[in-house]
């Protein structure tokens, strides 16, 4: 047996889907287990603190060289890495490059892969498409706090911003909780064809919601709503540009969750609402490498709120963190018709869960090509 040999199996996206990367139950499932390891401290990330989000490759506005990218929106690179322990025990990187020019020529905003790795040599095991992956964990996401803050018998969602995003969050939505029936989409307006789109996968894909309506305004969306997810492409910089939710708006026990720019008033934040984050110290990592206030850089919730302990307006007690919940720290509702805003931050770590999962459904079922790095490698 050479045991020099590395081969990988590379798999593409067809090759994902035949997997079952669109395993939404499934993928909660994982993402479930995976913030559980996270709690429990059996898990790396980038940086120092081991929380880092990714490393980004940022460009400037006015390059001095030709060749080189300028700035625009979304327009950078980034490696996410991270190790994940338990049932996993993985390690992995994604990387993706992203441009809003890329709609021009038909292709994704991002273009996105994940590596999985030996977590001992370092070897490739699998290199594998991750834009479906990627949406799909970051919908699961959601879907765990939605299975454990969202009412029992939640029957209508409210969506604000009809893309990708909220599409996977829906369908977490609909695995954990099916007792939906309504929906309520707003868009960028009310011909939104983003908007009619989504009204149109969902008609095709749960022919069980009888009550889709395209709404003009964020309150429309919100008022009764059981299930908010807020997923605009918002401009960042300017905090009051973001979209706004008023507490009037919002039904009792609802659970708004926020991949996404989204703002509240901060009387509501720091005395009603009870704020949840996926995980508290990606948040408290983002404090440490942003400026401050970092929410204009990073406009989700959670990171407002890292901003009003700075300012000694609310202290790290006041915001419960997921894991706790999964491990039974703290209760899954502190009262009745608590409303909770739910930070969602995306982690490398989700990519390495759910990427294990369909790595090896994929090897069970034969699926993907074996690629080979060397036999012997030339420079051992």
């Amino acid at each position: 047996m050479n045991e020099s040999r590395v081969d990988f199996l590379y798999l593409s996206e067809q090759d994902m889907i035949d997997a079952g990367v669109k395993d939404m139950k499934g993928c909660v499932d994982a993402i479930e287990e995976m913030f559980r390891l996270m709690k429990m401290g059996d898990y790396r990330m980038g940086g120092a603190n081991g929380n880092s989000h990714g490393c980004m490759v940022s460009f400037p506005e006015h390059p001095a060289f030709p060749n080189m990218p300028k700035d625009g929106p979304d327009r950078r690179f980034m490696a996410m890495p991270a190790y994940l322990g338990g049932e996993f025990d993985m390690a992995g990187m994604k990387w993706y490059g992203s441009n809003v020019e890329n709609r021009k020529k038909g292709l994704p905003r991002s273009i996105l892969m994940l590596t999985l790795n030996d977590k001992d040599t370092g070897a490739p095991l699998a290199y594998m498409s991750a834009n479906i992956l990627s949406a799909y964990r970051t919908g699961a996401v959601p879907g765990v706090g939605f299975k454990h803050f969202a009412r029992k018998d939640a029957k209508v969602v409210g969506i604000i911003g009809p893309g990708v995003m909220s599409k996977t969050a829906f369908a977490a939505a609909m695995a954990v909780r099916p007792t939906i029936d309504t929906l309520k989409i707003k868009g960028s307006s009310m011909t939104s064809p983003s908007a009619q789109k989504f009204a149109d996968f969902v008609r095709k894909e749960y022919p069980q919601v009888t009550n889709i309506s395209i709404v003009a305004t964020e309150e429309e969306a919100v008022r009764d709503a059981d299930i908010v997810e807020i997923a605009t492409s918002s401009p960042t910089g300017d905090p009051s540009t973001y979209p706004y939710i008023a507490e009037e708006w919002i039904k009792p026990g609802a659970v708004i969750a926020c991949p996404a720019a989204a703002r509240f008033d901060d009387d509501f934040i720091l005395n009603r609402a009870r704020t949840v984050t996926d995980n508290i110290m990606l948040y408290e990592a983002w404090a440490d490498e942003m400026p401050y206030p970092a929410y204009e850089t990073i406009p989700i919730p959670a990171v407002h709120a890292m901003d009003l302990i700075h300012d000694g307006k609310m202290t790290r007690g006041d915001i419960d963190d997921l894991g706790d919940i999964l491990v039974g720290n703290i209760p899954e509702h502190r009262k009745e018709d608590e409303i909770v805003i739910y930070s969602v931050g995306g982690m490398p770590t989700e990519d390495v869960a759910w990427g294990t999962v369909v790595y090896r459904n994929a090897l069970k079922k034969g699926i993907g090509t074996r690629l080979n790095l060397w036999d012997t490698p030339d420079l051992a």
